[in-house]
């Protein structure tokens, strides 16, 4: 493998300069193909396994972001992606992707074309569910609340429900129109939630079959013993937290053909969230799960902090992530 990769890059040498001596796009374009080769390969020889248990993930993960390298400043590598010539909308800008699966990531496919889902002017747009409703933050003082487990409670005033209350607010005063689920799914039992709230959300697509969009609103779970972690952005977005979009791929063997639909709103959800709102996004994180994203073609997890943050933190994050992912969806609406 090594050797293998070794060759590679000497033919991806050779096409560099080649492209820049004699000006040659197809060399350039031949070139691009192959750094996304070298780091698929990177990707698949160094990937990990993800748990196999349909939706539930460990809930004390350390996140170590995948750092693949550049071979020059117009190459590709995982989770980046250049503009077409002439494309006035979109600028270069690097998109950071933590592959847990096994399924390889082509960026620049994905993004050359917008999402095929349509948003319905006047109808049921977007649905946001909580299958784990009772994660909550650090309580700020004078905020503090009781507790169902640690980290969690049943208060819809002060887990993550609320934050799904500003995301909704925020997406319709841009005139899309939302369903917020705000039932607990993750109590009385924690084990089962994905199940239930599954069940709930092909209700929802029966009753509504306008709506295009499922946002699975989280708080994460960052920590090492009885210390918690926190996502925190750059200083001029205030006291915020981070926001980070996951997508699974079903490499676990469960049916779901359409994933890489998901995959590309997510991306460009993600680079609205770079281009407009940088350090707001951590990597975005692909998984072998599913997590009941087989239900639609433009289905996501939003995680929004950690339980180390506050719920204000959270709530400055989410209102960022709304209006950066409420303009993504208004330019996919279609108007009759």
């Amino acid at each position: 493998m090594k050797k293998f990769l070794i060759f590679l890059l000497m033919c991806l040498l050779v096409l560099r300069f080649g492209s820049v001596v004699a000006g040659n796009n197809l060399m350039e374009r031949v070139a691009n193909k192959l750094d996304d080769i070298i780091c698929n390969i990177q990707i698949a020889s160094s990937g990990e396994q993800a748990a196999s248990n349909e939706g539930e993930t460990s809930q004390m993960e350390m996140y170590n972001l995948l750092v693949m390298p550049r071979l020059s400043d117009s190459a590709f590598s995982i989770g980046e992606f250049a503009a077409d010539e002439g494309d006035e909308n979109l600028s270069a800008i690097k998109i950071d992707i933590r592959n847990d699966s096994s399924s390889e990531i082509d960026v620049d496919y994905l993004m050359r074309e917008k999402p095929a889902l349509r948003l319905l002017e006047g109808s049921p747009q977007v649905l946001i569910i909580h299958t784990h409703g009772s994660e909550a933050y650090t309580p700020a003082i004078g905020e503090e609340y009781e507790e169902s487990d640690p980290y969690r409670t049943e208060d819809k005033a002060h887990n993550v429900i609320k934050v799904g209350d500003v995301l909704a607010q925020v997406l319709e005063a841009k005139g899309i129109r939302v369903i917020h689920d705000r039932e607990l799914y993750d109590s009385p039992s924690y084990t089962g939630s994905y199940t239930r709230s599954g069940e709930a959300i092909e209700k929802y697509l029966k009753k509504y079959p306008s709506i295009s969009v499922v946002i699975d609103l989280h708080r994460d779970a960052i920590g090492s013993g009885d210390m918690a972690y926190k996502t925190k952005a750059e200083p001029s977005l205030g006291s915020c937290a981070q926001i980070m979009l996951l997508i699974g791929t079903g490499d676990n063997g469960l049916y779901h053909p359409h994933w890489q639909e998901n995959m590309r709103l997510a991306l460009y959800i993600q680079q609205a969230m770079e281009q407009r709102y940088p350090s707001l996004a951590r990597p975005l994180a692909v998984k072998s799960e599913r997590y009941n994203q087989h239900l639609s073609c433009g289905a996501m997890i939003v995680e929004v902090g950690t339980n180390g943050n506050t719920l204000a933190e959270a709530i400055t994050a989410i209102s960022y992530f709304g209006e950066a992912a409420g303009d993504v969806l208004k330019s996919l609406t279609v108007y009759e």
